[in-house]
């Protein structure tokens, strides 16, 4: 059996819904989780000495904000996606500032490839965050893969 994710989506792209403001709440709450103990993570004014304008967020921060754009993809009928059957397959971040408490943050979602191997779809996905005035920071690649459904089981034979 293969899956049924619409190959023909390589190349979309999702708009942004709109910005996301990032909280030093939502910060501190991520570094805590990760447990990520910089003073930059948990106080505003360590963060300030530093030279950020409020707390900064761990790195793998981003991937708060990358699955939430991702999820318009995956909730998309027309692609096809069960999201019973997705594994997450790797995730690559290319930050090109820190993402900082205050920051409004979009999110433009690209499906950049959808290739079916022995079945399973392998879907890479691109993240472009940017500030709400299109300031880059950070570029998050993701790549789900959609399992094939359980093969049907073999008739039982009757004697």
């Amino acid at each position: 059996m293969t899956v049924t994710v619409d190959e023909s989506f390589a190349g979309r792209v999702y708009p942004s819904t709109g910005a996301t403001l990032v909280t030093a709440d939502a910060v501190r709450a991520f570094a805590r989780a990760v447990r990520a103990a910089h003073p930059s993570h948990h106080d505003s004014g360590a963060a300030r000495a530093a030279g950020h304008a409020d707390v900064v967020a761990p790195p793998t921060f981003a991937v708060t904000l990358a699955q939430a754009a991702e999820q318009q993809f995956v909730a998309d009928p027309a692609a096809g996606i069960d999201f019973s059957r997705v594994v997450h397959g790797e995730e690559q971040f290319t930050h090109h500032r820190p993402i900082v408490a205050g920051d409004e943050v979009a999110a433009e979602l690209h499906v950049d490839r959808v290739r079916v191997v022995r079945g399973n779809a392998m879907v890479t996905t691109r993240v472009e965050l940017t500030l709400a005035d299109g300031t880059p920071l950070t570029t998050v690649v993701s790549m789900l893969v959609v399992r094939a459904p359980d093969p049907a089981p073999a008739p039982e034979e009757t004697s």
